[in-house]
């Protein structure tokens, strides 16, 4: 019988390029947890996506010499790929270009203004051309934009608005009267006590300095800005109907009983998105879970790198299945995690290739090697036997309940926890001193039984994290996945079944040593790929810009500013700025808050590991109410486009720059 319907979404992708495999955990996070409700049975519905439009895609396609459509459609087939490589069951891939998801989100809009929560309005004040950027005279700083201090100029631009502050407070009573609805705590605490409390802005929810979006249609000069259009995907793709005859499956399926994103976008899926659903009369999602992110350990994974690691990277190296276990395993609860080649290679051959792959292999041999393979319950007990049922068979309820709080990883040390114990169990028996004595052979076939029953379960207790795993062993066992029940109750195993007579490895031990070495000539080539293809883009003249001169310094004027070698060692967007990036400089033994204007130009996850010039002794001032400092110097070409200035050559956080 059904526990009922759980309907999960990720975040859909954004298609400006390959997601890397910080990206990708979520996707594998979600089936994981999608595969347990499966097993644990619930009516699962798992959707999740691409997000396709924005003035950053409509670049990008004019750079790459194609149409947007022709551009997004490339970059979410390889998005598709990626997930399917993966091996994650998703029910639906919905795309915001989709013709259902276009058409419902142009009435939403117009149902929005026509009700009067969306008015047209316009933003007014002091213009950034670069940075696209309304301010107000108290928010420039030293008279200039705070994102990147070039000069302003009065402007005006015509947008809609949505009224964010209407539904403000019928809001924070649900947050507050809803425990569960933010986890965890911690993404609760920041939405209430920096957005929501302080009080909300009216949101701007068109735009007409770019025209790849979904048009408003009665209005064409204005396309539906971002989270307005995204967001409405996960009612879209299961059958909204804004004029009121929504779908069967959505009147099944909604409210989401999960969305699960990065912490980067909390503040979208748990204000604005709660606010557009009231308005639309519709009921909130259950819980919007904020991950955390999957960092580089090293500290050096950038495109400018040519480093970045991808799931099929990843795959080609270690196979789906250890790729899964280790972003699940390694992924704390709400602090970020951390991947490098030295801790997977470390992971791979201590948890997947010793405790459970050794295990597996040695059991299946012992079999064949004392009894032909025949695997047979004698009946022939001792106390040790009971210890090890009771933790198999008790081990479901641990991992339901790590599961339920969303504690994936710690399920997943719950099942290992199981695995061990079947290793233990192997020395405390001593199934090589038992077969030395005939009398013995009885208690030798009933060890055996007890342990090819535990694996058994331990592998159905693991398949909705490393499906084909799980499959593998059952099948060198000849028998078949165990349902969550039966993994409650030991002696499962047909006494008498006889297993494979060749056990297949699960897992090889690696050497890090070659891993590193073989990862390092994949970057180095795909670099060396990377800059070809630049320099045949290149242009045959060489560009210069002149600027305006300055008015001349002198020498002591100059010796007055240092400047050093930087190590950005974490980068997060500021909240409350569009265009601001707040980094952790390393600079000798101290480090350094630094909030520079480029997150049009580097994301958080490019920025960490890269080795800077920085502006030390810049007196300290507050951007976007973050204290700054110092600053990162950069170059600017014509066009508006950034480059952090960086050494040529390799040199250690602090250097001075003279």
């Amino acid at each position: 019988m059904s526990k009922g319907k759980y309907y999960i979404t990720t975040a859909i992708a954004y298609t400006s390029g390959k997601p890397h495999i910080g990206n990708s955990y979520e996707i594998v996070l979600a089936d994981s947890i999608a595969r347990f409700k499966r097993k644990d049975g619930y009516d699962v519905f798992f959707q999740t996506g691409t997000d396709e439009h924005g003035q950053k895609i409509e670049l990008k396609a004019q750079d790459a010499g194609v149409t947007p459509k022709e551009f997004v459609d490339n970059v979410a087939g390889t998005i598709k790929d990626l997930w399917n490589l993966m091996d994650t069951s998703y029910d639906k891939f919905i795309r915001t270009t989709d013709d259902y998801h276009e058409k419902q989100v142009q009435k939403i809009f117009k149902k929005l203004y026509n009700q009067g929560d969306i008015y047209k309005s316009s933003y007014e004040g002091l213009y950034c051309t670069p940075c696209e950027s309304f301010w107000t005279e108290s928010q420039l700083v030293d008279g200039k934009c705070p994102d990147c201090g070039r000069e302003v100029k009065p402007a005006k631009e015509e947008a809609y608005f949505f009224k964010m502050s209407k539904y403000a407070d019928r809001l924070i009573e649900h947050i507050n009267t809803h425990p569960e609805f933010i986890q965890p705590v911690s993404r609760k605490n920041e939405m209430m006590n920096n957005f929501l409390l302080p009080g909300l802005q009216d949101l701007c929810v068109s735009r007409t300095s770019f025209k790849w979006g979904i048009p408003v249609d009665f209005d064409d000069k204005h396309v539906v800005y971002v989270w307005l259009d995204a967001l409405t995907n996960y009612i879209t793709g299961i059958g909204y109907e804004c004029d009121g005859e929504s779908s069967d499956q959505y009147k099944k399926l909604w409210p989401a009983d999960l969305h699960l994103i990065g912490k980067d976008i909390i503040r979208f899926h748990t204000i604005y998105w709660p606010i557009f659903l009231m308005a639309l009369g519709e009921p909130l999602p259950k819980q919007v879970f904020g991950h955390p992110w999957l960092l580089q350990g090293d500290g050096k994974m950038s495109k400018s790198k040519g480093n970045v690691i991808y799931a099929d990277d990843l795959v080609d190296f270690f196979g789906v299945d250890a790729v899964r276990y280790f972003v699940l395993h390694e992924m704390p609860f709400d602090n970020d995690g951390t991947i490098s080649w030295e801790l997977l290679v470390e992971r791979i051959n201590s948890d997947l290739a010793n405790t459970l792959g050794n295990l597996v292999n040695r059991t299946i041999s012992m079999s064949n090697k004392y009894f032909e393979g025949v695997v047979a319950d004698k009946g022939v007990s001792e106390a040790v036997d009971e210890d090890l049922k009771t933790v198999v068979t008790g081990t479901y309820a641990k991992v339901a309940a790590k599961m339920e709080d969303l504690r994936v990883a710690d399920a997943l040390t719950e099942i290992f926890a199981l695995f061990k114990r079947c290793n233990k169990y192997i020395d405390e028996t001593e199934p090589w001193v038992l077969a030395k004595d005939e009398a013995k052979k009885d208690r030798l076939a009933t060890v055996l039984y007890n342990l090819v029953d535990s694996i058994v379960t331990g592998a159905s207790l693991i398949e909705p994290f490393m499906p084909k795993t799980a499959e593998k062993i059952v099948s060198q066992l000849n028998t078949s996945i165990r349902s969550f029940e039966e993994t409650q109750t030991a002696g499962g195993y047909p006494s008498g079944n006889k297993v494979t007579d060749k056990p297949e490895i699960l897992f090889a031990r690696l050497d890090a040593k070659e891993v590193v070495e073989k990862a390092e000539a994949m970057f180095a080539e795909r670099k060396a790929a990377e800059g070809a293809d630049a320099a045949a883009e290149a242009k045959v003249e060489e560009t210069v810009i002149d600027i305006e001169a300055k008015e001349e310094i002198s020498y002591d004027d100059f010796m007055k500013m240092q400047f050093q070698v930087g190590e950005i060692i974490a980068c997060e967007e500021v909240p409350k700025s569009k265009k601001l990036l707040c980094s952790q400089v390393k600079i000798g033994s101290q480090v350094k808050q630094i909030v520079s204007g480029i997150k049009q130009h580097y994301s958080p996850e490019e920025m960490v590991g890269k080795k800077v010039m920085v502006l030390v002794n810049l007196k300290p001032a507050k951007l976007a109410g973050v204290m700054s400092e110092g600053m990162l110097l950069c170059a600017e070409d014509a066009e508006g486009n950034l480059a952090l200035m960086v050494p040529e050559k390799e040199m250690p956080a602090g250097a001075e720059i003279c």
